[in-house]
């Protein structure tokens, strides 16, 4: 990294846009320096927050030369089109997960990099939670011997809320509910805690009350290309719960986090737990860790920074978003095929026939 901060530009000005302009105002190694919605509202009161000055249009927000990347915070199906207007100008892109609204569109938001010479990063955030770095740490040291099972829930009352006027409530626009809006998140960690998926099976039911169109409960299971087993929870309609488990044949850690402080994740080690388990005789040796502090999305505004800066890619790569995606669309097959597993790769080549044909 260079001395002087690199400068970025963020598209779209909403709830998300405010909580990675805060992370990134406590970086010294970045700075949001334009923003752009097409309300002149909400670029005002953006301005008025942050005093990060608004474009009066996209084009303006581009032509500035020291701006090296934009960050994307726009509505999922908006992420290829804004992203291929910002890889046309040269900058590096940076778009909040998941990588697009549909797998296709994914897989051209990747191809966008070799096509304009930049680097895509998608905003998988969770995966550098410092409870998950430290189960990895433990993983690369052999210190619970060879992993075999991984299993993990992210969950919300999210569907105890949601109304006909919300985006939530319907299946096109949230496709899996929980599978889509929280479970990938965790497809994510445990592609990057466990290596390469190779299947998946799930089922889901939908028991909220409100009647909206999509599912609310969601159970998969992932087969890893090393024969290793996963599971991912994800329930709609109960209290908050971001959790990962990794169990190994020396020993086991768990990692579990208060989901009501997700917004404000300088705070996350106050509230998380973080133990590890030794041996067939460690229940009642179970070691509580201590979590260090950290702060996830300013780690990866950081890490996009350095894309910027470097002209190279990270591990929050447009591939790996892709992956987290894969996971969703063929764990939505085989909730319609009654958890019959599904191969990753038959959804991933399907989708870039479908491109193809195009």
């Amino acid at each position: 990294m260079t001395s002087e901060p690199v400068k970025l530009g963020i598209v779209g000005l909403g709830r998300w846009a405010r909580v990675l302009t805060r992370a990134a105002q406590k970086s010294s190694q970045l700075e949001i320096v334009s923003g752009y919605s097409r309300s002149a509202e909400k670029r005002e009161s953006f301005e008025q927050e942050f005093s990060v000055p608004g474009a009066p249009d996209m084009a303006s927000l581009l032509a500035d030369p020291e701006i090296k990347g934009v960050i994307l915070t726009v509505p999922n199906e908006q992420h290829l089109p804004v992203a291929e207007e910002v890889a046309r100008a040269g900058k590096h892109v940076y778009t909040e997960k998941p990588i697009a609204n549909t797998l296709e569109s994914g897989l051209e938001i990747e191809a966008l990099q070799a096509q304009y010479g930049v680097h895509v990063m998608v905003g998988h955030s969770a995966r550098l939670l410092k409870g998950t770095r430290m189960i990895r740490e433990a993983m690369d040291s052999g210190e619970l011997g060879k992993v075999v099972f991984i299993e993990a829930n992210f969950s919300n009352e999210r569907a105890l809320e949601i109304t006909p006027d919300t985006w939530r409530w319907y299946r096109d626009k949230a496709p899996g509910g929980p599978l889509s809006q929280l479970a990938i998140h965790q497809f994510d960690s445990l592609h990057y805690l466990g290596g390469e998926i190779s299947e998946v099976s799930s089922i889901a039911s939908k028991l909220s009350p409100v009647g909206a169109e999509v599912d609310d409960q969601s159970m998969t299971t992932l087969r890893f290309a090393d024969g290793k087993l996963g599971y991912v929870g994800s329930s709609w309609t109960s209290p908050g719960i971001y959790s990962i488990r990794v169990f190994g044949q020396k020993g086991l850690m768990h990692f579990e986090l208060d989901f009501s402080t997700w917004d404000t994740p300088d705070r996350l080690h106050e509230t998380s737990l973080l133990y590890i388990q030794r041996g067939k005789d460690g229940y009642s040796k179970r070691e509580v860790l201590q979590i260090q502090e950290g702060d996830m999305f300013q780690d990866e505004l950081e890490m996009f920074a350095e894309v910027c800066s470097t002209n190279m890619a990270c591990e929050l790569s447009a591939r790996s978003g892709n992956v987290a995606l894969a996971v969703v669309y063929a764990a939505l097959r085989s909730v319609d095929r009654n958890g019959q597993a599904v191969s990753l790769s038959e959804v991933i080549e399907e989708s870039r026939a479908k491109l193809s044909a195009a």
